[in-house]
């Protein structure tokens, strides 16, 4: 999905350092997941930090640990949050996720991630872009059994998908006693079958909302709700 720049209110992520380019998936979740509430969070695969950022936009109270496995990512990341307004409330380390989980006795109240994806593509062969987009170091299995263990009691995961591994990614939660809180199919142009989708889950069952979202009416026409999601993010949106 294309690439845009964005505005963090006094902290404009353009001017961040940022090795790999900011994009649509993250920027969605970062957006989408809910973040309200949330005293607690953890970022996994944080990249340079997009997540967590918009985290600490929306929400004034929550203090948002970011990892990642990448060594020159949490790097980025730590300079980018050193130089934000949230600066005291975001912390950056570098951690493969499932020995994290392993051994951490925090419990989160919001786990957020845009995760490797393309199980079945070829390896990019520059190594931090591959292990950024594909599944080989953090499966999904793993990424969502490790995060149920470390949600707290009414903690909230949420993540973002290919859309056509929708069916794997239930019943993951479902092995993982995972209840889905809100689901919802996100459409590159009107009129196309859902390219990605958005997935809040909780420990806790309730009625699960399914909605859909279209980024563009046609090329480079933005749909009103995507505005009105993205618009504290976007330059010029």
């Amino acid at each position: 999905m294309r690439e845009r720049l964005f505005r963090f209110k006094q902290f404009n992520v353009s001017h961040a350092k940022c090795a790999m380019k900011v994009g649509t998936d993250g920027v969605l979740v970062g957006a989408w997941c809910d973040a309200n509430e949330a005293k607690s969070v953890l970022d996994i695969g944080t990249g340079c930090g997009l997540i967590a950022l918009m985290v600490a936009q929306r929400n004034s109270v929550a203090s948002i640990l970011a990892i990642d496995i990448e060594q020159n990512a949490i790097e980025e990341a730590a300079e980018n949050f050193s130089n934000s307004p949230w600066s005291n409330r975001l912390k950056a380390e570098h951690a493969d996720f499932t020995r994290f989980a392993a051994n951490t006795q925090l419990r989160f109240d919001l786990i957020v991630s845009n995760p490797p994806f393309f199980v079945d593509s070829l390896l990019s062969p520059d190594k931090n872009r591959a292990t950024a987009r594909h599944t080989c170091q953090l499966s999904f299995d793993d990424l969502i059994s490790h995060a149920a263990q470390i949600l707290a009691p009414a903690g909230r995961l949420c993540i973002i998908t290919p859309a056509e591994s929708e069916n794997a990614i239930s019943s993951l939660a479902d092995c993982n006693s995972l209840h889905l809180r809100r689901k919802t199919y996100v459409h590159s142009i009107t009129g196309t079958q859902p390219k990605r989708i958005l997935w809040c889950f909780s420990n806790e069952a309730s009625s699960p909302i399914i909605d859909h979202i279209t980024i563009e009416l046609s090329r480079l026409v933005y749909s009103d709700e995507y505005i009105a999601l993205t618009r504290d993010f976007y330059i010029n949106m």
